[in-house]
């Protein structure tokens, strides 16, 4: 059975995202200072990078793929008319939308009924590769919580947010076992096995 990874990149404080998120800022204030790694240093980091997009399906919070507000059916993600997944995209919401396929072989499917749901059905699709929790916050919570993740790789930029999502909030009896470490000046990757 494919394994269960996540990928995020967080504050040396613990937080994936920003205060004050808005369609303007989807990350919060400060935010894109978290991935100055992707883009300033993608040579140094090209195994890590390659890592987040080898999964054969992803899942994602509606947040993730919308933002928080009210639901436009028009709306395509952040990422343009070819994002970078490649593949399927399972995202949770409470609100019934239609399939959404993309350029590039990226295809967005809204899960109504819940993480195991998304999990059962990414699992389906990505066949013997891998399915990554793709974010935000919320959604890896739930993941962690349910005992659902394998692998947490989590990228470390060495930043201060000082508020905004916070990873492990609510998260409790998660024991993580470091099996990799590398980085530069602007991340520290860390790969965790996740013991259940």
């Amino acid at each position: 059975m494919s394994r269960v990874t996540c990928d995020l990149t967080i504050s040396l404080d613990g937080f994936v995202a920003g205060p004050n998120q808005s369609p303007a800022e989807p990350l919060g204030e400060n935010g894109e200072l978290l991935h100055r790694w992707m883009f300033e240093e993608p040579e140094a980091n090209a195994a890590a990078i390659e890592g987040i997009l080898e999964a054969g399906a992803y899942i994602m919070g509606r947040n993730m793929f919308a933002g928080p507000g009210a639901w436009d059916e028009d709306w395509r993600g952040w990422w343009g008319e070819e994002p970078p997944y490649h593949a399927p995209v399972f995202v949770l919401t409470h609100q019934p939308r239609r399939p959404l396929q993309m350029q590039g072989g990226t295809t967005f499917n809204f899960v109504t009924d819940g993480i195991e749901s998304a999990l059962a059905r990414a699992r389906e699709a990505a066949g013997s590769k891998d399915v990554a929790i793709a974010g935000g916050a919320q959604t890896v919570q739930q993941f962690l919580s349910a005992g659902l993740i394998d692998e947490l790789r989590l990228h470390t930029a060495p930043i201060i947010l000082g508020s905004g999502e916070r990873l492990l909030d609510g998260v409790a009896n998660l024991t993580l076992e470091p099996t990799e470490v590398s980085g530069t000046g602007l991340v520290t990757h860390v790969r965790y096995r996740v013991i259940h």
